[in-house]
């Protein structure tokens, strides 16, 4: 494995209630310090994938490697230090504040006593700031819209300082404004921090000029990879979402639609 190489996954397979195989002896590699994304129909698997590289479900078979190490060797606090995950849904139930639940994401690095210091709450307050929600501070969660709660969790990861951080579909509530910051966010925590992140989304115009890779996925494996220019084309996504697509480029930004 490369240096540069974070993630190497190599022959996952995963099947759902016995029957249904979601991934399929997939490869894949991750550069360290790479934007990435992850895109493929709806129940292609992208859900599953990220549970997996993240060590929330087991494979059927095959291996991951962060850095080199297996994760299924590693315990969960270990694991928790350097891979943050923010799903698609999180459930709120309590009233906590946005910095309170973004001071969250420094637990795998407290002591025995779990207390938060000044350079947790520094690290945390900085994170909302980044991600555009520093007025969100003192507001609960439970008070907050869809987008606002998405922002507050994507802090909380990136409270976490992990090598790599993996996201599904953390634009999907956002509006123009907060999806651009956000990936201006991720793309100095990759250029300024080493940071891998790869995410899942189904906005592929945002991914050119801003992303570095490209992961097509479709019947359990990585159909195509590489740069936007590279997959972004109409005929690798006619193929991965089964549907005409077309798309234009245009001063070096890719427009997308398909036929109704």
């Amino acid at each position: 494995m490369s240096n540069d190489v974070i993630v190497e996954v190599n022959g996952l397979s995963f099947v759902y209630d016995r029957i249904r195989r979601l991934i399929d002896n997939l490869d894949m590699e991750v550069d360290r310090g790479s934007l990435s994304a992850l895109i493929g129909a709806n129940g292609s698997g992208k859900s599953t994938l990220m549970r997996l590289l993240c060590g929330l479900q087991a494979p059927a078979s095959g291996s991951i490697k962060l850095s080199g190490v297996e994760i299924k060797s590693m315990d969960r606090a270990a694991l928790a230090r350097r891979v943050a995950y923010v799903p698609q849904n999180v459930p709120v139930v309590f009233p906590f504040t946005s910095l309170e639940v973004v001071l969250m994401g420094r637990s795998p690095h407290l002591d025995g006593f779990g207390v938060e210091g000044p350079e947790d709450l520094e690290i945390a307050t900085r994170a909302l700031e980044q991600v555009g929600a520093g007025h969100l501070a003192g507001q609960p969660v439970t008070t907050l819209s869809s987008g606002e709660r998405q922002l507050v969790f994507v802090a909380r990861a990136i409270t976490q300082q992990p090598e790599l951080l993996l996201l599904d579909e953390p634009s999907g509530f956002l509006d123009l404004r907060h999806r651009a910051r956000l990936v201006r966010t991720l793309r100095g925590l990759c250029n300024s921090m080493g940071v891998a992140v790869l995410m899942v989304t189904h906005d592929l115009m945002l991914l050119e000029p801003s992303f570095d890779e490209v992961f097509a996925l479709s019947h359990g494996r990585i159909a195509c990879q590489g740069t936007p220019s590279e997959v972004l084309t109409a005929d690798v996504l006619r193929e991965t979402f089964n549907v005409n697509i077309h798309t234009l480029r245009e001063e070096g930004k890719i427009f997308v639609w398909s036929e109704v």
